[in-house]
């Protein structure tokens, strides 16, 4: 394992086959200086992608290269454009550094937000770094496979009324309407979902973040795919120590099929 810079920005488990995972919301560090000026709301970081890392943990015994972040997407959220365009036009969303949760709460204590200038300092200090090394790791996996499939993961509350209305299905596949990946693996990938037994949904109200829309170009032979995972399908609650770790059995199993035909795929000749 190459656990990354000395700061401890992120890890990144180096494999060999044409897999790369991005696990860029799992993080639960916070600077002092920005806790300090959080809500306790806030601090207990309530919007974090609880135990997804946990819930992967099989995938670089599968060869797949790995690569989490161990900060907070509330210090800067890594599947957010750099300069704050929107992803969902018109629709409620949170920002590169949120100021706002998913429930529409602060994040921060009145005045103390961060500014233009220190939201670019973190993006420099936080994001920049996470993106050269998962960039670094495509380049890699393509210059020696031809191809590479990244695999964002990522879950969210079952229920977030300011998000979306509902309940949402217990899985969410998103390739930018089509865009990120060959049809071919999009197709793979729903088959596996169809007889998976959870709900699911093929780019719903999740089409794929920054992440999956700025490395998903596959006529240069970069697949991307992002899965959002409702946490009901995993979970008892809403807090960490909510994770049931019967759930998470039959989940990973499914997890574990998804990620095996994707490598049965980046493994094929045929890639159309």
């Amino acid at each position: 394992m190459d656990r990354g810079p000395a700061d401890g920005l992120y890890t990144c488990t180096r494999g060999g086959s044409a897999l790369v995972l991005s696990i860029p919301h799992s993080g639960r560090r916070v600077p002092g200086s920005i806790a300090a000026r959080m809500t306790p709301q806030a601090r207990e970081l309530p919007d974090t992608d609880w135990r997804v890392d946990e819930l992967y943990d099989f995938a670089a015994d599968l060869g797949a290269t790995v690569v989490r972040a161990n900060y907070s997407r509330y210090v800067v959220d890594l599947n957010r454009p750099p300069h704050g365009v929107s992803l969902y036009p018109g629709q409620a969303e949170t920002g590169l550094c949120p100021v706002t949760g998913f429930d529409g709460r602060a994040v921060y204590e009145p005045g103390r937000e961060p500014d233009d200038a220190e939201i670019e300092l973190r993006r420099m200090r936080f994001w920049q770094p996470y993106h050269d090394r998962l960039g670094a790791e495509l380049q890699r996996v393509c210059e020696r496979h031809g191809k590479a499939v990244l695999y964002d993961c990522h879950s969210i509350a079952s229920v977030v009324p300011r998000l979306f209305e509902g309940r949402l299905p217990g899985l969410n596949l998103g390739t930018n309407r089509g865009r990120s990946c060959t049809p071919a693996l999009q197709e793979r990938v729903v088959a596996v979902l169809g007889g998976s037994g959870y709900e699911f949904s093929v780019n719903g109200r999740f089409i794929g973040g920054f992440i999956t829309r700025h490395y998903g170009q596959p006529e240069r032979g970069l697949h991307a795919l992002q899965m959002e995972i409702a946490q009901d399908a995993y979970m008892d609650g809403a807090a960490p120590e909510d994770y049931s770790r019967d759930r998470a059995a039959t989940l990973r199993s499914r997890l574990r099929r998804i990620l095996g035909v994707l490598l049965e795929w980046a493994d094929s000749t045929d890639w159309d």
